[in-house]
């Protein structure tokens, strides 16, 4: 069925006082620095369960200081304790605080700004570098390179780890990465996603040689047998059992060469894994990925794709559009293809 908006697809695919204490810092690797406190349950003071005893030492709620017992962030006395552990006076109380959740700034990671302005950023994001912590204190992504640089980002959005992006792509996914400078321009620019009307185009190297455009609207859902992989549901009944998500996939060759095809892509939706999954259940792999069965190719370490195209409605009005080149390690598989 052709698409009349895009005539060149020809196929679709369908608490209490604090007791002044000792503070220690240590580092992980890849992480920011844990700070370890330390407090003694004064003298006198009746024997107590371990949690309230957390929460009046630290200043924190009953259930913050649960939720550390849980993680084994507390020792008494140098060792692990359950919640409910009877703690009298003189007992050292010890925990290691979590990292605060939003990104630590790290301005010397290497991330190219594309574009800046009052209301957002656009950065060029290198291949291996994810687009935000997954955890508190994690650092090297996107998101912590940004907050290096227009630490306002830290307090824009629902989620304080993601430093005020709009959207993600996958770590081994270079190319172009929107985020917000205020929370206006978050929400507009987030219900621009929501309603897919943000132009989301990208290159990308498939194996096999694919003669036409298409299009493939499979929803998408964790694989049962791999949770590292998503995989289309072609079954309606099945996909709505599984709480699959609607997944809207356009592609057109660009140039075909050495059994592949560089296709260029454009996805209305966004779901996890979205073009690697699709592409993989119409039987043309990216190169590269091995996860959803890509062939190898000699110099390419990840899979072929980037992000090179972005356009939207930007909040001073005006419509807004960015591109990114193939960056250097795609460009030299490509180009050394027979």
């Amino acid at each position: 069925m052709d698409d009349p908006q895009h005539p060149h697809l020809s196929r679709v695919f369908r608490s209490g006082s604090r007791i002044p204490g000792r503070r220690i810092r240590a580092r992980g690797r890849g992480m920011s620095a844990v700070e370890l406190e330390e407090r003694s349950v004064p003298d006198g003071a009746p024997a107590e369960r371990l949690d309230k005893v957390v929460a009046r030492l630290f200043g924190v709620s009953r259930g913050r200081a649960m939720e550390w017992i849980a993680d084994g962030r507390v020792r008494v006395d140098g060792k692990r304790a359950p919640k409910g552990t009877p703690v009298r006076a003189g007992a050292r109380i010890s925990v290691e605080k979590p990292p605060p959740d939003q990104p630590a700034p790290q301005p010397e990671l290497p991330i190219r700004i594309v574009h800046a302005d009052a209301h957002l950023v656009v950065a060029d994001k290198p291949a291996g570098m994810a687009s935000h912590p997954l955890k508190p204190g994690e650092r090297g992504t996107a998101a912590n390179a940004l907050v290096g640089r227009f630490p306002e980002l830290a307090q824009v959005g629902p989620s304080a780890r993601e430093g005020g992006l709009v959207h993600r792509l996958d770590s081994d996914t270079s190319g172009l990465l929107l985020a917000a400078r205020t929370e206006a321009a978050h929400a507009m620019l987030r219900a621009q996603f929501t309603a897919r009307t943000v132009e989301k185009g990208y290159l990308a190297l498939a194996s096999g040689e694919i003669q036409a455009g298409g299009e493939i609207a499979l929803p998408l859902l964790h694989d049962p047998r791999d949770p590292r992989r998503m995989q289309a549901a072609s079954d309606a009944a099945y996909a709505e059992e599984h709480g699959a998500r609607a997944a809207v996939t356009r592609f057109l060759p660009k140039e075909r060469k050495g059994g592949f095809t560089l296709l260029e892509v454009e996805i209305p939706t966004g779901v996890m894994h979205q073009i690697r999954a699709h592409l993989a259940f119409i039987g043309h792999p990216l190169a590269g990925d091995a996860l959803y069965g890509g062939p190898d190719l000699p110099g390419l370490p990840r899979h072929f794709l980037h992000a090179a195209r972005l356009a939207f409605r930007h909040p001073d009005g005006s419509r807004a559009r960015y591109e990114s080149a193939l960056p250097q390690d795609l460009l030299q598989v490509w180009t050394t293809l027979p």
